[in-house]
């Protein structure tokens, strides 16, 4: 009888590590439904001063309602709502800019091209970082080598007598 209970007692927590129920710290998504947190709340509905001014309704575009929570940020920040929206090319105030870095000519396919070369050097590296025993972040570890140390450019401009406005004054 007591062997009976012994080895009833050792099978429940046998059966119990078999069960497929992951508890509720199981936080990875299953399948293809949709994620909660994705989901903005519509803007309140509020009549148009002008009706002639409306956007003309688009099937699969966004409304006057939709949440921009981008746009949002820029504008509390004091930017342009339209320096977000507008996806029409390089803005008038990045124009100069643009101009300047290509002045001694650029190739018309840069991305794509640096997209081929970047994939390049991740594969490369990538021939031993496939062998890991836990999930990890790999992206400092492969650029490392790539990264600027700040401090020290800091420090190198800041001796040659450059100003720095965004770092503040060394104490002296």
């Amino acid at each position: 009888m007591r062997v009976l209970r012994v080895l009833i007692l050792g099978l429940i927590p046998l059966l119990a590590a078999c069960s497929t129920d992951k508890g509720l710290h199981n936080l990875t998504s299953q399948g293809e439904g949709p994620d909660e947190f994705m989901i903005l709340p519509g803007k309140p509905l509020t009549q148009p001063k002008d009706y002639t001014a409306l956007p003309t309704p688009t099937p699969g575009q966004g409304n006057i309602t939709d949440q921009n929570p981008k746009a949002d940020a820029v504008v509390a920040l004091g930017g342009s709502r339209k320096a977000v929206e507008d996806t029409s090319g390089i803005g008038r105030s990045d124009g100069a800019l643009v101009n300047y870095a290509s002045r001694n000519g650029r190739p018309a396919d840069i991305r794509q091209q640096l997209a081929n070369e970047d994939a390049e050097f991740r594969r490369k590296k990538s021939r031993l970082t496939n062998i890991r025993i836990a999930r990890t972040d790999l992206y400092n570890k492969v650029y490392k080598r790539e990264a600027l140390e700040e401090y020290a450019e800091w420090w190198r401009w800041r001796q040659a007598g450059a100003r720095t406005p965004a770092v503040p004054p060394p104490n002296y």
